[in-house]
């Protein structure tokens, strides 16, 4: 069973689910009948959603080589011990902030996937509620947006235990690249969108080279975009994914630009300049999609 861990202060929340009207009988009458056509309302919606090939996964975007990490240990054990620092510079984060801004809607309920100690959310907006996910506790327990969070290895199980249609926004920074099974990850999230809502997908050129998959080591900036909008169109349902692109020239040396060393440094976000800026963005669409 996931347990989600409320931020002090606050009350405990638990995701909802289907009201059980067996268990109602001694609540006043409106309210029987308010439970009663939310649960009718939302078994509609399941019913919808079992005749769509809405989140449905078309095909599989990852062979089985491109899914091996060179650390094959669990990723519980990898992230056992916090990490509070930024794995990203000050440059990315403002524009991925600044993206947020542009994306999110005040009062949204968002899900922050593959998570830390900071969500990198605009300062002055103002949401509803933000859920945190991710491997550490220590880390989202310092993270002051979120409200909520739980711990859970997506690679070990992909199944996110929250209601269908409960968020308004879900996120995932710098993390995509550590995904083995991102097509029913991605399944997952169209899932618990409601419709409209937006899966923003960030990333730049850093990454623990032995804990990111096969694809994604052997990948440059344009082929793991084309990846990510893989991932998004391996799933009915998902809108023509958005591509965000800030790539500012890196201060390297001519002569280590052409070097083995220099395409190794660069690879692992060890040069200097600025890091390089990647946002996919998609949309659950409104209408269900039909076979």
């Amino acid at each position: 069973m996931l347990t989600i861990h409320p931020k002090p202060g606050l009350r405990s929340w638990h995701p909802p689910i289907v009201a059980n009207l067996q268990a109602t009988s001694s609540l006043p009458f409106k309210t029987r009948l308010f439970l009663a056509a939310k649960t009718t309302n939302m078994l509609n919606e399941n019913n919808e959603t079992e005749r769509s090939s809405a989140g449905k996964i078309k095909r599989l975007v990852l062979s089985e080589e491109g899914r091996t990490k060179l650390n094959s240990y669990p990723d519980r054990e990898f992230y056992s011990y916090p990490r509070f620092v930024t794995h990203v510079d000050d440059g990315f984060i403002s524009t991925l902030t600044d993206l947020y801004q542009e994306k999110l809607r005040p009062g949204s309920e968002i899900l922050d996937l593959m998570s830390s100690w900071v969500s990198h959310l605009p300062n002055q907006a103002v949401y509803k509620r933000i859920v945190g996910h991710g491997l550490n506790a220590q880390e989202l327990a310092r993270n002051p947006r979120l409200d909520y969070f739980f711990v859970k290895d997506l690679n070990q199980d992909q199944k996110l235990e929250l209601e269908s249609s409960s968020f308004d926004a879900v996120l995932c920074t710098v993390s995509v690249q550590y995904l083995q099974q991102p097509e029913k990850v991605f399944a997952e999230v169209f899932r618990v969108l409601r419709p409209g809502g937006a899966f923003i997908v960030s990333f730049s050129n850093r990454l623990f080279y032995e804990k990111a998959i096969g694809a994604w080591r052997d990948g440059t900036g344009y082929s793991r975009v084309q990846l990510v909008v893989q991932y998004f169109q391996c799933v009915e349902g998902f809108t023509q994914p958005e591509i965000i692109r800030k790539v500012p020239a890196a201060a390297v040396d001519p002569q280590q630009e052409k070097s083995p060393f220099g395409w190794i440094m660069r690879l692992l976000g060890l040069v200097s300049g600025s890091d390089p800026f990647y946002a996919v963005v998609a949309y659950k669409n409104f209408k269900p999609v039909y076979e």
